[in-house]
C-alpha cells in the first residue's frame, strides 16, 4: 500500500483526504458553542452552514448566524457629558381669556369649541400687544399655542370693524405658513374661531390643489387668506382678481422654516406686492427659533416691533425688538450657542446603534412600544422621501405579518398601523394621511421634515429621529410634535458610535438627553415568537439570555433581507433608499462635518440596515433626482473614499460615486445618441 501511494519523486506519501463524519460536525458544533459563550466577540459560523444544518436531522442543533450582525461592529463609546439645566418655559398661566377685552362670543367659542379655559404664556404676552395694533416678533417653544396667539386678536379686530366686512372685499389678513399640512391646520383653527362671525370668510391656497378652483374662490372673495409662499407668488403673477388693497394684517408663521425651505425670494415678492397696494398694516413674525435669516426678515417686514421671547427670563418684560436683533446678529457664535426651550414634560433619550443593527433595533423599538405596551402613537423622522417609502413598505410587510409565509399565523393579532408622509406624495393623499393620523389613537407615522413644523398631532407619545437632524433648532422642532400644551411625551435620537459627539453639541444648547441601551431595546424581541429559532430540545429560553436575543435579532434581520432580496424591484428600491441616505449624509452643514462625515460610514454595514446582504457595487445605475451628468469615467469603488484629499470636495466625490450617470436631461440623451452602438437600448 505504501508503494502504491508513494510519489514517483520519492517524496513522502500523500495523505488521503477523508470526508468528516456527522459526529465530527457535532463535535465541532459543540466546541464552537462553548467558544461562543466564553468569548465576548460572539463569533459564529457562516450562513451556508446555518441553512444546511436547519435541513439536517432533529438531533443537530442549528447553527446561529450571529456573526454578520454582531461581529466587527465599532465599540459603543461611553457618553460623558455634564447634566445641563434645561431652559423651561411655563406653558400655562392661571389667567383666563375673559380677562382680556374680547367679544363675549369669541370667548365662549374658545371655551366651548376649542375647549381651552386658560391662556398659555405666549398667548398672555402676545394677545394684548397685538390688540394694541403693534408689530411683534414672537419667539416661543413649539407647541405653546402660537396659532391662537395671533388668531384671537386677528378675529377680534376684524369682527369689530366699523363697516361690516363683505366677502367681496378681498383679503384683510394674510397668513404665510411653510407647509401644506400647517396651512390646513391653521385654516381649521381659524374656521373654529370664526364660528360666531360667519360673514368673515377664511380660505387656503397651497401647492398640489387645482389652480382653477383656487382662482374661483379668490374671485368670490377670501377675507383671511392662509397660504404657502410659493403658491401665493404663483397667483400674484397669474391671477388678475387677487389684490391686497384692504390687507391690514401680515402674519408669517414658522418664519425660520419658511426661510430654510428657500422661500426668501418668494416672501420678498409678496412683501413688494403688499407694499405696492397698501403700505400701512400690522405685521407679526412667529418662530420657535431665532436665526440670522429671521432677524433679517424682521428688519424688512416689521415696523418698530415689540419682541416677545418666552424662553428668556430677561426678556419677559417687553423691549424693542431692534435691540434683540442687534444682539442676535452681532456674532454668529452667539447664534450657534443659542439655548432652546424644551417642553417641561418631555423626556429625551439617545441610543447608540452600530450601522448594521439600525434596522433590527428600530423594528424592536416599534414592536416594544406599539405592540406590547400599546396605546402609543409614534412619529419616525427620516432624512429623505425614498427612505420613508422604503421603510414604510418593509416594516408594513415584515412587522405587520403581511408576508405570504406568515398570513396564517397572524390572523388573530391586530396588525400595526403604518402611515407615511413626505413631499413627493400627491396632495390629496397627503391630506388624507394627515387627517387619518390626526384622528387615530395609535399608529406609526414615517415622515420627512415636512411634518416637523407647527403640526399639532394629538396624543403623540414618541418621536423617533432615525436620522439625526442637521441642527439643534431642527431637533427642537421635531421633538415639538409631542408633549404639546402641557402633555407628556418622549423622544428618541438614534446615533451611530461615530456620531456620539452630537450629544455634547445638544448639551451646549442646554438640551439634556439620557441614554437607552440598544441591548434593552433588542430584548423586547423575546416577547415575539415569530423570531424564535426552532429548537429540537425542550429547553426553555431563559428570560433575557443575551445569546438568544442575538439569535432573534438575526432571525428578524434575515426576514428583512429575504423580503428585500425577494425580487429585483425590491433590491433596486433598497439601493435607491440607501443612495438617498448617503446623499443626505453629505448635506450636513460644515460645522457638523466632524460628527457626520461620509468617510466614517462603512458602506457594507450601512447597506445591512437597508436589508441588503452586501455593499452595492452599481449604485450609479439607479435613477436619482438632481444628479449631475457624468463627465469622467467613474472611479473604482474601493479607491473612492481613500482619495478624498486634494482639490475635490468630498461631496463631489460622493456624487460622482453614487449619483453620476443618472441625469435624464437633454444633454445625456444627446450624448447617448452620438455614442450609441448597434446593440444598445435607448
Amino acid at each position: 500500500l505504501k508503494r502504491k501511494f508513494q510519489s514517483p519523486h520519492g517524496n513522502p506519501p500523500l495523505k488521503r483526504k477523508c470526508k468528516p463524519s456527522i459526529n465530527t460536525f457535532k463535535k465541532r458544533a459543540t466546541e464552537a458553542d462553548v467558544k461562543e459563550k466564553g468569548s465576548s466577540s460572539q463569533k459564529s459560523l457562516p450562513k451556508k452552514q446555518l441553512t444546511d444544518n436547519r435541513n439536517e436531522g432533529p438531533k443537530n442543533r442549528p447553527f446561529v448566524k450571529t456573526s454578520s450582525l454582531f461581529r466587527n461592529n465599532p465599540d459603543i463609546p461611553e457618553i460623558n457629558r455634564k447634566a445641563v439645566q434645561q431652559v423651561q418655559e411655563k406653558v400655562f398661566t392661571t389667567d383666563s381669556f375673559s380677562q382680556l377685552d374680547l367679544h363675549p362670543h369669541l370667548v365662549s367659542t374658545i371655551n366651548t369649541v376649542l375647549k381651552i379655559s386658560s391662556m398659555t404664556s405666549v398667548q398672555k404676552q402676545t394677545i394684548p400687544v397685538l390688540l394694541q395694533g403693534k408689530d411683534a416678533l414672537v419667539r416661543s417653544q413649539t407647541g405653546s399655542g402660537k396659532t391662537l396667539a395671533y388668531g384671537i386678536p386677528l378675529v377680534q379686530s376684524l369682527q369689530g370693524m366699523n363697516s361690516k366686512i363683505q366677502r367681496s372685499d378681498g383679503p384683510y389678513a394674510l397668513i404665510l405658513v411653510p407647509t401644506r399640512e400647517l396651512a390646513l391646520q391653521s385654516f381649521d383653527t381659524m374656521q373654529k374661531l370664526l364660528k360666531p362671525f360667519a360673514w368673515i370668510v377664511p380660505g387656503v391656497l397651497m401647492g398640489g390643489e387645482k389652480r382653477k378652483s383656487e382662482k374661483a374662490r379668490l374671485r368670490k372673495g377670501i377675507n383671511i387668506l392662509i397660504s404657502t409662499p410659493g403658491r401665493l407668488v404663483d397667483h400674484i403673477r397669474s391671477t388678475e382678481c387677487i389684490h391686497f388693497r384692504r390687507t391690514q394684517w401680515l402674519i408669517i408663521d414658522e418664519a425660520d422654516r419658511i426661510l430654510d425651505l428657500g422661500f426668501e425670494k418668494d416672501v420678498a415678492v409678496i412683501l413688494n406686492a403688499l407694499n405696492a397696494e397698501r403700505e400701512t398694516r400690522q405685521n407679526v413674525l412667529l418662530s420657535a427659533t431665532l436665526t440670522e435669516g429671521v432677524t433679517r426678515l424682521a428688519d424688512i417686514s416689521l415696523n418698530d416691533p415689540i419682541s416677545i421671547s418666552i424662553a428668556d427670563e430677561a426678556q419677559k418684560v417687553h423691549k424693542p425688538a431692534s435691540q434683540t436683533d442687534r444682539q442676535a446678529s452681532s456674532s454668529t457664535s452667539c447664534m450657534e450657542q443659542e439655548n432652546f426651550a424644551v417642553p417641561e414634560k418631555l423626556k429625551q433619550y439617545v441610543m447608540m446603534v452600530p450601522s448594521k443593527l439600525r434596522l433590527v433595533t428600530l423594528a424592536a423599538f416599534i414592536l416594544e412600544k406599539c405592540k406590547f405596551e400599546k396605546h402609543h402613537k409614534m412619529i419616525i423622522f427620516f432624512s429623505s422621501c425614498e427612505q420613508v417609502e422604503f421603510h414604510y413598505e418593509l416594516l408594513l410587510k415584515v412587522l405587520s405579518g403581511r408576508l405570504e409565509s406568515e398570513q396564517s399565523e397572524f390572523v388573530s393579532s391586530a396588525p400595526l398601523q403604518f402611515l407615511r408622509l413626505h413631499g413627493n406624495m400627491e396632495q390629496e393623499e397627503r391630506t388624507e394621511v394627515f387627517q387619518e393620523f390626526l384622528k387615530s389613537k395609535t399608529g406609526i407615522l414615517l415622515c420627512t421634515d415636512v411634518a416637523a413644523r407647527g403640526l399639532d398631532l394629538p396624543q403623540v407619545t414618541w418621536i423617533v429621529q432615525y436620522n439625526a437632524p442637521a441642527s439643534p433648532a431642527e431637533y427642537i422642532h421635531r421633538i415639538g410634535r409631542t408633549a404639546r400644551i402641557g402633555c407628556h411625551g418622549n423622544s428618541l435620537l438614534v446615533l451611530a458610535p461615530s456620531e456620539a459627539e452630537y450629544v455634547s453639541l445638544l448639551a451646549s444648547h442646554k438640551i439634556n438627553v439620557s441614554e437607552i441601551k440598544m441591548e434593552k431595546v433588542l430584548s423586547s424581541l423575546m416577547k415575539d415568537d415569530r423570531f424564535k429559532l426552532p429548537r429540537p430540545r425542550s429547553k426553555k429560553s431563559g428570560g433575557r439570555d443575551p445569546q438568544e436575543v442575538r439569535e432573534r435579532a438575526t432571525v428578524l434581520q434575515t426576514k428583512f433581507e429575504n423580503y428585500v432580496h425577494s425580487s429585483e424591484g425590491t433590491v433596486r428600491w433598497a439601493k435607491k433608499a440607501l443612495q438617498s441616505f448617503l446623499c443626505a449624509y453629505t448635506t450636513y452643514p460644515k460645522n457638523l462635518k466632524h460628527i457626520f462625515h461620509i468617510k466614517t460610514l462603512h458602506l457594507g454595514h450601512v447597506a445591512k440596515s437597508f436589508g441588503l446582504r452586501d455593499a452595492p457595487q452599481n449604485l450609479t445605475a439607479l435613477p436619482a433626482a438632481g444628479s449631475k451628468k457624468k463627465t469622467k469615467p467613474r472611479p473604482k469603488r474601493s479607491n473612492v473614499l481613500k482619495k478624498t484629499h486634494g482639490k475635490h470636495r468630498l461631496a463631489e466625490i460622493l456624487r460622482s460615486e453614487y449619483s453620476s450617470g443618472m441625469d435624464t436631461g437633454v444633454s445625456k440623451v444627446k450624448r447617448k445618441k452620438k455614442q450609441r452602438k448597434p446593440g444598445d437600448q435607448q
